[in-house]
């Protein structure tokens, strides 16, 4: 348990300054089809699947993003509380690193064009900003559990420790008591020896008293038989 929670310190220790950046979006023209369009793009440290999850997920508040061949299509969205009638574009791309562009096809916003790029370079700014703090708020999830885990065995050896402690308690009442009893024990065998020996010179002393009595009781007998 030790080795497992000395691990886990390590590994939060290490890991705690991999995502303490900041974003940078970068102005991109793209093909989508036939047609070019201009968005920004911004290069997320993170597999392009998995910055593609989060896209999605992110951009489900501007409207239902329809996925075609080359990107996701997003018509009548809703961009900062504004509904707009054309369509926006995001595209995921492996560049080493999960990419993502967002932008727009110019022919299809006309006078538009440059409102909307405006809203879009913010869009994928928050979203860079969103994905790397999501991504200490999984760091900060796991230390925290982490940290729950320390909690429950700190509070375990608390418990262990008061347990030892009364048992050690009555555990050194015992010995005392131990001790007395032995001690009371040594002065008993000591004393029951003494008397055991007196016993044994009483026992003597009384035998000759014995044999002697009889002895009398015999010669009385002897004297009482010779009269006649």
């Amino acid at each position: 348990m030790f080795k497992q929670i000395f691990f886990t310190v390590c590994i939060l220790l290490t890991s705690q300054f991999l995502f303490a950046q900041s974003v940078k979006v970068t102005k991109e023209t793209v093909r989508l089809k036939a047609d070019t369009a201009e968005g920004f793009e911004v290069i997320l440290d993170g597999t392009s699947a998995e910055v593609e999850n989060q896209l999605t997920q992110y951009l489900k508040p501007i409207g239902k993003g329809k996925k075609s061949e080359d990107a996701y299509v997003y018509n009548l969205p809703l961009i900062n509380t504004k509904n707009y009638s054309s369509p926006v574009y995001a595209v995921v791309r492996d560049k080493g690193k999960g990419a993502v562009w967002i932008g727009v096809k110019p022919g299809e916003w006309g006078a538009g064009t440059e409102e909307i790029s405006k809203e879009i370079e913010k869009l994928v700014h928050d979203f860079g900003v969103a994905f790397y703090k999501g991504k200490i708020q999984v760091q900060i999830d796991e230390s925290t559990r982490a940290l729950q885990a320390v909690e429950r065995q700190q509070q375990r050896l608390i418990s262990q420790k008061k347990d030892f402690d009364t048992r050690l308690t009555e555990n050194q009442k015992e010995k005392v008591e131990l001790e007395r009893s032995l001690e009371n024990n040594k002065l008993q065998f000591e004393a029951l020896g003494k008397k055991l020996l007196q016993n044994k010179k009483e026992q003597d002393s009384i035998a000759v008293a014995t044999e002697q009595i009889k002895k009398v009781i015999e010669a009385q007998k002897l004297k009482q038989s010779n009269i006649q």
